[in-house]
């Protein structure tokens, strides 16, 4: 099989959505549809069931919420697809806001009674600014909820976005039966918790319709069906793929309803690698040579080795174990030994990838989000966010003798880009930023788990960090020993000003003019 036929066979899509939607129930069927698993975990379940496969750290487990992205690759119907599970919780955004940058569609889950919520509407704005073409899944229709018509009116008027039902519910909570196809007039029934495709019907008129649904559903549908039909219009491919359109397909991800249809609507109608935007030139899928960037790291996927994981998105060209590739940051070639492709937390050798695939390469603290690796070229991808921590806590061991091991595990989970950690030139706490509260209180769970660090997070006065640089060396150096007490390094052992408050850190910017003072690295 050639590379271009390879590369028309790669979907490449995260699921986004706001907490409690049903996005990491409805990723669970869908590798579960996908024959990557045979008992789909759920989130709030109990025993074997609890454990989702993309919820696979342990505090993830213990709090039943996403905190990381989770790559997961399967195949469907000669398929490969590289399934991106984001977290919902704003307080860990910044994460999907990043793997958003390695996607070619998502998936928006809605909660059929909630409707649009807040952090759907803000990653939505993300997809928006990058194009990312958007596949709306409406969950949990076996519960009652909001018409779906009004549903539909919200996205089109709160989202400014299009709507095209591709499938449509047929009842709502206890009277739910399954889905009607309009993509191809079917009617599909399913047994609770079955995989199989169920009963399928052709057209409104085909009479198995009465025979199989109650007088009052079988009307509804009809009704239905036709105002959809007479309101929306037709569904065009390039309206999708401009990101100005969104097909709607319905379920209940729990109950397995909906799933398949939604797993064939990804198949057919979701782009295969799209072009990539680096600074200076467009990155083509069906180019030969191997280009990648870096998107995501993570610290201990297995807590027995304390390993580190880059996981990187391939852009362009064919990828082989064991070629080298140009680390573009260091100018240096690094063999690639041991790529990875993952289910979760479980993981094989990566023999060959393609445009569009997500490997994982053993990461020394060498890589750091948004590297260039490439068979030669020097290449910067644009638009891999970086964010600037607005709450501030110092960290300690409650063991004082553990204190030189805290602070390796603060600069290894640091290096996933969700924490910021600053060692202060004066006194020997560690300084850690942060986007939203919860994440200090993860961060003490992985530490304590995943470390055997029990730590406390205390309030500081530090009011904001800024990274200082300038192009004029002697200047930076003279403002460093000038202001050695508020001075600190991050992980990289770059130096960052530790301001006390805002007066504090426009003094030290009027006073030097030469030095840049910046919120983000």
């Amino acid at each position: 099989m050639t590379i271009e036929n390879e590369i028309q066979k790669r979907r490449t899509f995260a699921i986004i959505s706001h907490p409690d939607a049903g996005k990491t129930t409805l990723t669970e069927k869908l590798l579960l549809f996908g024959g990557a698993i045979q008992l789909a975990g759920e989130v709030k379940a109990k025993g074997e069931r609890r454990r989702a496969r993309s919820d696979w750290m342990k505090v993830e487990q213990e709090r039943g919420i996403s905190v990381g992205t989770s790559v997961m690759t399967f195949h469907y119907d000669d398929h490969s697809f590289n399934l991106l599970d984001t977290p919902g919780h704003e307080d860990f955004s910044e994460d999907t806001y990043r793997t958003l940058t390695a996607v070619d569609s998502a998936i928006m889950v809605l909660d059929c009674a909630k409707g649009i919520e807040t952090q759907t509407r803000k990653l939505f704005e993300v997809c928006r600014m990058r194009n990312i073409p958007i596949i709306t899944f409406i969950n949990k229709m076996d519960r009652d909820g909001r018409d779906l018509f009004e549903v539909l009116d919200e996205v089109e008027s709160e989202l400014q976005l299009e709507v095209a039902p591709a499938s449509w519910p047929i009842g709502m909570g206890r009277d739910f039966k399954g889905c009607y196809n309009l993509r191809d007039d079917s009617l599909i029934l399913m047994e609770r918790k079955s995989t199989d495709g169920g009963i399928s019907c052709s057209g409104l008129d085909d009479p198995k319709i009465d025979e199989l649904l109650p007088s009052h559903l079988a009307e509804k549908l009809r009704e239905d069906v036709e105002m959809i039909r007479g309101v929306y219009p037709p569904f065009k491919m390039e309206e999708y793929l401009a990101g100005d359109k969104s097909p709607v397909f319905c379920g209940s991800a729990i109950n397995n309803f909906g799933v398949r249809e939604l797993l064939d609507g990804i198949k057919q109608m979701a782009p295969a690698p799209r072009v990539q935007k680096a600074q200076g030139r467009d990155v083509k899928p069906d180019e030969k040579k191997v280009t990648s960037f870096v998107f995501k790291i993570q610290a201990n996927m297995d807590p027995k080795h304390r390993d580190r994981i880059a996981f990187a998105r391939i852009c362009s060209g064919e990828f082989k174990k064991g070629m080298k590739l140009k680390h573009s940051r260091s100018g240096k070639m690094m063999p690639m030994h041991n790529p990875l492709m993952f289910f979760a937390q479980d993981r094989e050798i990566a023999d060959k990838a393609y445009a569009g695939d997500i490997i994982g390469i053993p990461n020394h603290g060498n890589l750091r989000i948004g590297d260039a690796l490439t068979e030669g070229e020097d290449i910067l991808f644009s638009d891999i966010p970086s964010f600037a921590p607005e709450l501030m806590q110092s960290a300690r061991p409650e063991d004082p003798m553990k204190a030189k091991h805290l602070g390796k595990a603060l600069i290894e989970l640091a290096e996933e880009g969700a924490a910021r950690v600053f060692k202060p030139k004066i006194g020997s706490d560690w300084i850690v930023g942060v986007v939203g509260a919860l994440q200090f209180e993860v961060l003490a769970d992985r530490i304590r788990t995943e470390y055997n660090i029990p730590v406390k997070f205390e309030q500081t006065s530090l009011y904001t960090a800024r990274w200082v640089m300038s192009d004029d060396k002697a200047k930076l150096k003279a403002f460093l020993d000038a202001n050695q007490a508020s001075l600190g390094e991050d992980h990289d052992g770059d130096p960052v000003f530790l301001a006390r408050n805002a007066w504090h850190l426009q003094d030290a910017q009027d006073k030097a003019k030469d030095v840049k003072f910046s919120a983000t690295k």
